[in-house]
């Protein structure tokens, strides 16, 4: 039976430390799933909801964004996925008798798990300039509200729009339609903080943003390196593919500073093998790199595989596909020649003989996949990481063929989906000029606001209006304090929320939630002869495949509209009249329908129209809104007619078929780079030097985590119980700074800022855990450490935040409690 949200929050001083597991998943991971299901939704809802996850007739969950197999299981879902499931479909409400129960101050004062377990949100809040409740206020007035300070901006790059993963593409695409009809692209969003740099370094080098492999190419891999990742807590199902290439003969390489039990055994809780007999050893290696060294690593690879060959004299590298669809390889092969082992073994902590066993075992690979997360992409130089990545890979044409390629593992479950249908604050030219034929207007060409830049202009007083659609920006981003510093400064926060969040209560002068449909709930929308007709959204996951997601729950209140309504009668109320009578075929040419005209392709920036000049007032996008808030499909038709690779798309996402993205380098190594080959580079060698008597920190989730969602207090593969304020540190170090384990010290960030001063942050009572992590290397959970994170500290390229890199000290202090 579902249970009652909890009265108080996490009680730090009762955390307890046990050995960490060398297993993951099992019976044990089903009976956690089972009761944090019953605490939230109770037996029954439990059964009818659970078993409609990830099927072809079902939801997408709303975790991770793992791709399914075509044949699917009755319980096509793991541990978090069900955590994540029970977290939305739970039965426990958030109404105003909520909030006129609780002050914003004493919301503040409660932590990030207590906000999240009160349960779902069920109407539309205002909070007014200098109120102390939020109060209840009708879907029109708070639309409308938005409208007119929408409409009310002086400039609109005064607004900022950022949107989670979360996110379907219909809502997604009439979403950044929405934005930038008033013009502007400040289209932050999650994947600015984590998968940025992987995009970045894959556009140079392969011309896609996007991995290159298939569920079936993990599945034939003869060699998989999975670095920087915890699949037993992020990404759970992936263990199960991990399990079958295992089972099909492949080698499988685990790169990481921490031992994760994921990484070495599963059991798999389908198979009589993972209940009974022991599961799966799944890493053949475990290769325990320092936090920043992996680049030295793939470095070291590349230059055994050059060494080899030299010494085959042409027998280890794909000299045919290098000569075909490469360029840059003479210059790569000096730059390895010339790298010393001595300096790569420094970087990576692990010694030349381990190394070149790592280069071996590529060297032999007839298919090779590299596999990675935030381990990788949270570096200041993550994106020439990723470059190296690439290199190594290219060296033996592993990119374009079955079993090889690059596969960067995305988090959130549509988050891939969102930036294909235009959530990107850098749209391409042609995207925005296949946006202006459709919806006949001039989109803005200049770009937007990232994160890091969006949470710049909201300290400095720049951004008057902050939308969020989904996610809980506050406590996702780096540098909590500026963060809620800056969001105090915007005139009016919008969030679009299924749940209670940080980001509710940390808002600016006025503060606006408009709750959502989850992807759990029913989506019914009334046609144009007033029947009801049920709706269904659509979602990529990690390998580019989109398909279908339909909630099957009466929603938690007659109050909430979906995400797509939201955008759309925004669009209505901001655009008004220019939208009605929207056309089925072409558009006539924009020279005929504007009094200017679009630069041409390519044209310099100082030549591109003035902004001013793109907010003519007939320059908006034509659609008829209220037939697109109707019926998803015309959405759906808009998506087809902009985007390449979504032809035919209702028929192929119909009766629970899968749409394939197109994907350039692994369907026919095509390459859409500026030379149309895939590219080697040149990366001098980079790597953390930390400082005597300091550590080096990264940020992670634990185990009852997603993201910014607390699930519960336990990261039980890690052996931490009943708290999160803890940091892993080796245990040589804890000895050589003076602190005893056990004992709770204050976590003070270091960094020197770009006039040399160093900065410090503090995050307070922490307890010193002793952990098998390399020397000079700590971990803790967040957001609790996301203050530590110095604001302009980024990666190279991408601007993602450096949350993997943080120089920190220890500060003994008094226990807690």
């Amino acid at each position: 039976m579902a249970t009652k949200p909890p009265a108080a929050d996490i009680d730090e001083s009762r955390v307890h430390v046990t050995r960490p597991k060398q297993v993951a998943v099992g019976v044990p991971a089903v009976l956690h799933a089972l009761q944090i299901a019953n605490e939230q939704m109770g037996v029954a809802r439990s059964v009818q909801t659970l078993l409609r996850v990830n099927q072809k007739d079902g939801f997408d969950c709303p975790g991770c964004a793992w791709p399914e197999e075509d044949k699917r299981h009755i319980a096509e879902f793991c541990e978090n996925g069900a955590k994540a499931v029970a977290e939305e479909a739970t039965l426990r409400r958030v109404g105003p008798e909520f909030f006129a129960a609780h002050s914003l101050d004493e919301l503040r004062a409660h932590d990030d798990w207590w906000l999240g377990q009160q349960g779902r949100l069920t109407h539309p809040m205002l909070l007014e300039e200098g109120a102390t409740h939020y109060r209840p206020i009708s879907w029109d007035d708070a639309l409308a509200l938005v409208a007119d300070a929408l409409r009310g901006l002086d400039d609109p790059d005064e607004a900022v729009f950022y949107t989670s993963g979360r996110t379907s593409n219909e809502a997604a695409f009439l979403y950044q339609l929405l934005v930038r009809g008033l013009g502007t692209n400040n289209l932050p969003d999650c994947s600015n903080m984590c998968h940025e740099s992987s995009g970045s370094a894959l556009t140079e080098t392969i011309g896609i943003g996007k991995g290159t492999v298939s569920i079936d190419d993990i599945h034939e891999a003869d060699l998989l390196i999975v670095a920087g990742q915890n699949p037993g807590t992020n990404h759970p199902r992936m263990l199960s593919a991990l399990e079958k290439a295992k089972q099909r003969g492949a080698t499988i390489i685990a790169v990481n500073p921490l031992p994760e039990a994921g990484l070495l055994r599963f059991e798999n809780p389908q198979t009589v093998r993972g209940v009974a007999f022991g599961g799966t050893q799944l890493a053949d290696g475990f290769v325990q790199i320092r936090l920043g060294g992996d680049q030295a690593l793939f470095q070291a690879i590349g230059k055994h595989l050059l060494e080899a060959e030299d010494a085959a004299t042409g027998a280890v590298l794909d000299h045919e596909f290098i000569a075909a669809h490469t360029s840059g390889f003479e210059a790569y092969r000096d730059a390895m020649r010339d790298a010393a082992w001595p300096d790569l073994v420094v970087a990576t902590g692990i010694p030349e003989d381990a190394l070149r066993r790592v280069g071996e075992a590529v060297r032999t690979s007839k298919a090779t996949i590299v596999c990675w997360a935030m381990g990788l992409t949270q570096h200041k130089h993550s994106v020439a990481t990723l470059r190296d990545v690439v290199n190594v890979l290219l060296l033996q044409g592993n990119i374009g063929r079955r079993g090889a390629g690059v596969c960067p593992v995305r988090g959130h479950s549509n988050v891939q989906g969102d930036r294909t249908v235009g959530i990107y604050e850098k749209p391409s030219e042609a995207f925005l000029s296949a946006l202006d034929r459709e919806f006949a207007f001039a989109a803005p060409r200049a770009h937007g606001y990232d994160t890091v830049e969006a949470i710049r202009a909201m300290r400095d007083g720049r951004v008057r209006l902050f939308l969020g659609m989904g996610g809980n920006f506050v406590s996702a981003t780096p540098d909590t304090a500026v963060v809620e510093a800056g969001m105090a400064n915007v005139g009016l926060t919008v969030h679009v929320s299924t749940k209670l969040n940080r980001s509710h209560v940390v808002t600016g002068r006025r503060a606006l939630i408009l709750p959502t449909l989850g992807r759990t709930d029913r989506d019914r929308r009334a046609g144009a002869d007033g029947s009801l007709r049920e709706q269904r959204v659509t979602v990529e996951d990690s390998m580019g495949a989109v398909h279908a997601s339909r909630g099957r729950l009466a929603p938690p209140s007659e109050e909430l509209l979906s995400e797509v309504v939201i955008v759309a009668r925004l669009c209505a109320l901001v655009f008004g009249d220019a939208g009605a009578g929207a056309r089925a075929a072409a558009p006539a040419p924009l020279a005929a329908s504007f009094d200017h005209a679009l630069p041409e392709h390519g044209a310099a920036e100082a030549e591109r129209p003035d902004p001013a000049a793109v907010r003519h007032p007939r320059n908006v996008p034509h659609a008829d809104w209220g037939a697109l808030e109707a019926d998803y499909a015309l959405i759906r038709a808009h998506i087809e007619r902009v985007i390449p690779g979504f032809d035919d798309y209702e028929r192929r996402i119909d009766k629970g078929r899968t749409l394939h993205l197109p994907n350039g380098p692994r369907d026919a190594r095509r390459f859409a780079t500026a030379d149309g080959r895939a590219r080697f580079t040149v990366n001098p060698l980079e790597f953390p030097v930390i400082p005597e008597g300091r550590l080096l920190l990264q940020t992670l989730r634990s185990h009852d985590q997603y993201n910014t969602t607390i699930y519960g207090k336990d990261d039980r593969y890690r052996g931490i119980h009943g708290g999160r304020r803890v940091v892993l540190v080796n245990a040589l170090d804890i000895a050589a700074l003076g602190v005893t384990e056990g004992a709770v010290v204050d976590l003070v960030s270091e960094w020197a800022g770009p006039d040399g001063a160093v900065e410090e942050r503090r995050a307070a009572e922490f307890r010193v855990v002793a952990y098998s992590t390399p020397r000079g290397n700590a971990a803790a959970y967040y957001p609790e450490t996301n203050v530590l994170v110095p604001l302009d500290s980024v990666a190279d390229v991408s601007g993602t935040p450096t949350s993997k890199s943080v120089v920190v000290r220890l500060e003994p202090r008094e226990p807690v409690g």
